[in-house]
């Protein structure tokens, strides 16, 4: 039987990995072009919408609800199923260490409220969706994340400069294995609720460990530098990104992770990439990777 899946922001980086999982899981994928196709005729006769648009911060007050409206109402008119990455914005400042499906959405900050609103119109839609929801992005290519544009900007001269407070757990997704992920539940989306909200465990790290797994995978030695957000504040009142990035700090100072066992009672056969595989994928293309990766016991990993 063909399975096929319709992937919104396939440029982007979630949606580019989306469909690379989807296409080596054999099945047929289409690439929307926002600037040709129509959704609703390219939703036609597809079992999944992966939506992977994530416009930047500045544009999310404008573009999410107007991308999720467009959205909901191709996946009434088609019966396809809604495929989309959470984050952990939703929760706010003051979350409990450990996110999952039942921790209360509390966000009190703009960019947070987005994501609790965007969530709630899915959820209040009818529509058939699953969230899957991950920590911060680790992926094979510079793509614009916290960890290739700030952290490790500057590895290849042993420089790795962290956000926040190095010494507490902060969640990520490696996106190879979060869209291998979503691709296994959509396999088994019949047996889904009409709604799904479901943590992606990842890894769980703080700073200075993810300074200690770097420093194994590049082989040299690795300076953690705090990073000041003395600039991006005086920049603010003219720099709309950086009033963005200010937001969004607290979670550099909030210690979290993302429960793993609805996801593992999900997929009790979901194989995660060891984190030393991940890190030598995310900066390979920085620095000379010669010498073999961590493997899964590595004391670095933690869930």
């Amino acid at each position: 039987m063909t399975k096929s899946a319709l992937i919104l922001g396939a440029n982007g980086r979630f949606g580019r990995n989306a469909a690379e999982a989807f296409k080596a899981a054999g099945w047929t994928t289409r690439l929307f072009d926002r600037k040709s196709d129509d959704l609703k005729t390219a939703a036609q006769d597809v079992d999944v919408i992966v939506n992977g648009w994530n416009p930047v911060y500045t544009d999310w007050a404008a573009d999410i609800p107007k991308f999720t409206a467009e959205i909901i109402a191709a996946a009434k008119e088609t019966g396809a199923i809604v495929m989309l990455p959470g984050n952990v914005y939703s929760f706010g400042a003051g979350s409990p260490d450990v996110l999952s499906e039942n921790t209360p959405q509390a966000a009190e900050n703009p960019l947070g409220r987005i994501r609790v609103e965007m969530e709630a119109a899915y959820r209040n839609s009818g529509v058939r969706t699953i969230i899957l929801r991950g920590g911060d992005f680790i992926d094979t290519k510079d793509s614009g994340n916290w960890f290739d544009m700030i952290m490790t900007k500057k590895i290849d001269k042993g420089r790795f400069t962290y956000p926040g407070d190095a010494t507490i757990p902060h969640a990520w997704a490696y996106l190879p294995d979060m869209a291998r992920a979503l691709v296994a539940l959509a396999e088994k989306r019949e047996h889904l609720a009409t709604f799904e909200d479901i943590p992606f465990p990842g890894y769980t790290l703080s700073g200075q460990e993810m300074r200690t797994a770097l420093e194994k995978v590049a082989n040299l030695p690795v300076r953690l530098k705090k990073m000041s957000y003395l600039p991006i504040s005086l920049l603010s009142p003219f720099w709309k990104m950086g009033a963005k990035l200010v937001e969004m700090s607290y979670l550099w100072s909030m210690p979290h992770r993302l429960d793993n066992r609805k996801f593992d009672r999900l997929l009790p056969d979901f194989k995660p990439s060891p984190i030393g595989e991940a890190l030598s994928a995310a900066i390979k293309h920085k620095i000379d990777v010669d010498q073999p990766v961590m493997t899964a016991n590595t004391p670095a990993l933690a869930n």
